[in-house]
C-alpha cells in the first residue's frame, strides 16, 4: 500500500466539508493535525477517550478475550494486604487515567487514603464517576482534574503535597514507547515530593494469539472502540472522517514487543479539516492505508523494573498471576 501522505491546502473558494465547529484546543488541533499529515498518519491514543470512548473500554474489560482488567484485579484480590503495607496508610492517592474510578474505589477499604485526586482527559466523564463515588465514601477528599497528564504537567495546589502516591493500573503505561515512558515516569518524579511513591500495572511478554484476540475480539467492541475516535476527531477539528470508510486492525509486532492498533482505509478516499482562517487541509488515503491509533508495549519483568530504575525510580515489591502475564509494581524513587 501507498505510505506517501497525499496533503495539500484547499484554497477558500471550495466549499466546506467540515462537519462541525472545531471544538479542541488550538494546541489540541495542532497536535492532531501535525499526526495526520505526517507520512505515516498517526494519532496519539489519548484522543480514543471520549465519553463514548470511555464507556466502550469499559465494555472491553469485561470482555472473556482482553485478560490484563481480571488478571489486574486478581492481582489485588490475592495481594491486597501485602499492597497496602508496601504502600502505607494515609496517603495522597493520585489516579492517574481514572475512569470510572472503579479500581482505587477497590483498594480504599486497603489503603485509606487522606485524599483522592483523579486525573483523566475525559472531564465530563470522570465528574460523573466521581459524582457517584463520593456518595459512597463521604469521609475521603476528593479532587478531580480533568487534564491531559500526557503533556509536561504539574499538580495544583489543591493537591496535598504530603506521600503523594501515585497510581497507574491497566497497563497503560504500555502506550508510551519506552523512551517515552521514561521521560513520562521522570516527569511523575519530579510532582512525587520525595516521600510517596507509584503503583503500577505492567503487561508481561507472552503468546502473540492471546495478544492478537485481546485486542481484536469476536464481536467488534475494540473495533467500535478504535472508530469512535475519528467522530471524536471529526468533533475536536471539525474534520469529515466517515466511520463506514474504514476498519480496524490490531496485531502483536513481536519484534518491537508491542501490541498495534490502526485504522485502514476500505476505499481511496479524503478527508479534509480547517487550517485557520478560510483555509482547509486535505489528506489523501490509498485503499489500505492506515492511521496508527495505540501502541501497548509489553515487557519482560526484568526490563521493566529497568526502566523504572532509569526513570529514577526503584522497584520495592512486584507481584505477579501464576502464569506471569502480568505485573502490579510499587516502587519508590531512588534515594529515599
Amino acid at each position: 500500500m501507498s505510505r506517501t501522505a497525499a496533503i495539500r491546502v484547499i484554497s477558500p473558494d471550495i466549499p466546506s466539508l467540515s462537519s462541525s465547529v472545531p471544538q479542541g484546543s488550538p494546541a489540541t488541533i495542532a497536535e492532531i493535525s501535525t499526526g495526520l499529515l505526517a507520512e505515516r498518519a498517526y494519532t496519539s491514543p489519548k484522543y480514543l477517550y471520549d465519553s463514548l470512548g470511555s464507556k466502550l473500554f469499559e465494555a472491553i474489560c469485561e470482555l472473556p478475550e482482553y485478560y490484563p482488567t481480571r488478571t489486574e484485579a486478581s492481582i489485588f484480590e490475592r495481594y491486597g494486604s501485602e499492597i497496602a503495607q508496601a504502600v502505607g496508610l494515609g496517603s495522597t492517592l493520585i489516579d492517574l487515567g481514572a475512569g470510572n474510578c472503579a479500581k482505587a474505589a477497590g483498594l480504599f477499604p486497603l489503603l485509606h487514603p487522606a485524599q483522592y485526586v483523579p486525573i483523566d482527559i475525559s472531564r465530563d466523564f470522570l465528574n460523573e464517576a466521581v459524582s457517584r463515588l463520593q456518595q459512597r465514601f463521604p469521609h475521603i477528599e476528593m479532587t478531580a482534574l480533568g487534564l491531559d497528564f500526557s503533556r509536561s504537567f504539574h499538580l495544583p495546589a489543591s493537591v496535598r503535597p504530603e506521600r503523594r502516591v501515585f497510581f497507574y493500573p491497566g497497563s497503560s503505561i504500555g502506550n508510551f514507547a519506552p523512551h517515552e515512558a521514561i521521560a513520562f515516569l521522570r516527569r511523575m518524579r519530579a510532582n512525587e515530593q520525595g516521600d510517596g511513591g507509584l503503583l503500577i500495572g505492567v503487561d508481561l511478554v507472552k503468546d502473540g494469539a492471546v495478544l492478537d484476540a485481546a485486542y481484536d475480539d469476536a464481536i467488534g467492541v475494540t473495533s467500535s472502540f478504535n472508530l469512535n475516535m475519528l467522530r471524536h476527531l471529526n468533533h475536536l477539528t471539525g474534520a469529515d472522517f466517515d466511520v463506514t470508510q474504514w476498519q480496524h486492525r490490531a496485531f502483536f509486532n513481536a519484534e518491537e514487543s508491542r501490541v498495534e492498533m490502526h485504522l485502514e482505509a476500505r476505499e481511496a478516499l479524503s478527508v479534509s479539516w480547517p487550517a485557520g482562517g478560510r483555509q482547509r487541509y486535505e489528506r489523501h488515503f490509498a485503499r489500505g492505508e492506515r492511521i496508527h491509533t495505540e501502541d501497548s508495549y509489553k515487557y519482560t519483568r526484568r526490563g521493566f523494573i529497568d526502566l523504572l530504575q532509569e526513570a529514577g525510580f526503584a522497584a520495592t515489591h512486584t507481584w505477579t498471576d501464576d502464569a506471569e502475564w502480568y505485573a502490579v509494581v510499587h516502587a519508590r524513587a531512588i534515594g529515599e
